[in-house]
């Protein structure tokens, strides 16, 4: 299998890739551009010295019959040649010129300039007439000896390029290995990480592309955090919290085993059933529990669709209707008709469901327990009360806390409804207020929409 790119490496190869490029594309712009402007020069110069010849054979051409040889005074020279020709005569030339004509023979005069091949040499050759038309002047210079002076200037021009290049791939190599020194560094600081280090990373010198993966990452980091804690505190809770009620079942169950009388035996039975009762409640209110602190609230709030508040309540306070009866206390709806909130209906249903529990469970037989859903300005509230002793100030101020019960109450329970019935509540933006009711007497809690 292939090993994970390198982000180093990819980036070095598409910095030379392109550096070369671009230097490939410099050096042939520079090749024709010098090779132009040295043809334009050297062509200048052939016009100049025939304009030179066309001047002094004017004046210095007689009548002889034999043509004059020019000596050779420079070591390019033989890569240059001259033809002067008078009324069809070579009359004088240099030493590597031929003694026909460089244009070739039978071609007709024409001045200007032309590329003729002598002595299977190719030559530039400018023509031109003299002062009398029957003058004619041949400059020429071998083609070669322009690509040795092309190459001269290009050697100046490219070797400084040439040899910058694996210059400018060490300090880009360099530029780029520094540049990836913070992701190198973020990699070390991961692998070094114990697995259970959930602290976020801090990278000081981190650029501001690497921010928002630093972000993401501690967001990681701390949701998990959140969710490991979750797990913690509900297994603390669960150890905590069923110890109780299995040491009684245990206890409940080694009575039944060990008694003779059946009435008795029935009875320790009875209260076995009470107790597995009590400890499934209590496996229920912490998996509610767990759940709800399990999503990311408020932000990621339940699934929300609207629902009638009103035949919520009435649902729930039908099931608890028997429960209220066995203690021969009254159970009341007050509602303003359909009162409809966005929701989600299983947990809203739960923390109805507590709050009419608590107040059936904590009131005294025959107390009257009053339920009204509501509209006021708008906006939707739950309101229950109850006859019952209701609670002083402290104890009020410490309802929701995590299995914190009432001092002095014979009812069982875990303590954990309040928790989630501010879970709740707060998954789904409704406030909780809690006090002592005007009308009962007992304890009166407000669930209403926030503003």
């Amino acid at each position: 299998m292939r090993g994970p790119r390198s982000l180093q490496r990819r980036l070095l190869a598409l910095v030379l890739a392109a550096v070369s490029l671009l230097w490939l594309a410099t050096a042939v712009m520079t090749w024709f551009d010098v090779s132009h402007e040295l043809d334009e020069l050297l062509d200048g110069h052939l016009a100049q010295a025939a304009a030179l010849l066309v001047v002094q054979q004017a004046r210095e051409i007689e009548d002889d019959d034999h043509a004059v040889d020019a000596p050779s005074l420079h070591r390019y020279a033989p890569k240059v040649a001259f033809q002067v020709f008078h009324e069809g005569r070579l009359a004088l030339r240099s030493a590597q010129a031929p003694s026909a004509p460089m244009v070739g023979p039978g071609e007709p005069f024409k001045t200007g300039f032309r590329t003729a091949e002598i002595a299977g040499t190719a030559w530039r050759v400018f023509a031109a007439t003299g002062a009398e038309r029957d003058v004619q002047v041949y400059v020429g210079e071998q083609l070669s000896s322009r690509a040795s002076i092309l190459w001269a200037v290009l050697r100046s021009t490219l070797w400084p390029m040439v040899v910058a290049l694996p210059l400018l791939a060490l300090l880009v190599w360099w530029a780029v290995y520094r540049g990836m020194a913070p992701l190198r560094r973020l990699g070390a600081s991961l692998a070094e990480r114990e697995a259970q280090a959930l602290h976020p990373l801090a990278l000081h010198d981190a650029p501001s592309e690497m921010r928002p993966m630093l972000d993401a990452l501690n967001g990681l980091f701390e949701r998990i955090a959140r969710l490991l804690e979750s797990e913690r505190r509900f297994t603390a809770d669960a150890a905590h919290e069923l110890r109780t009620p299995i040491a009684a079942i245990r206890a409940q169950a080694q009575v039944a085993m060990g008694e003779r009388d059946a009435g008795l035996r029935q009875q320790a039975l009875q209260h076995t059933l009470e107790g597995c009762d009590r400890a499934s409640r209590l496996v229920e209110q912490l998996l509610t529990l767990s759940r709800l602190e399990a999503q990311s609230l408020p932000a990621g709030a339940p699934a929300a669709s609207e629902l009638d508040l009103t035949a919520l309540t009435r649902q729930v306070l039908a099931e608890l209707a028997p429960r209220a009866a066995a203690k021969r206390q009254t159970l009341e709806l007050e509602a303003d008709g359909a009162c409809r909130l966005p929701g989600e209906p299983t947990l809203l249903a739960v923390l109805v469901r507590n709050l009419v529990d608590n107040a059936l469970r904590y009131s005294p037989a025959g107390a009257r327990v009053l339920v009204s859903v509501s509209q006021p300005q708008g906006r939707v509230q739950l309101k229950v009360e109850d006859s019952g002793p209701g609670l002083d100030e402290a104890d009020r101020r410490r309802l929701g806390e995590r299995f914190f019960r009432v001092l002095g109450s014979e009812e069982s329970g875990s303590g954990l409804g309040w928790s989630i019935v501010r879970r709740i509540a707060a998954a789904h933006h409704l406030g909780v207020q809690v006090a002592r009711s005007a009308d009962l007497g007992g304890l009166a809690v407000v669930v209403d929409q926030q503003a």
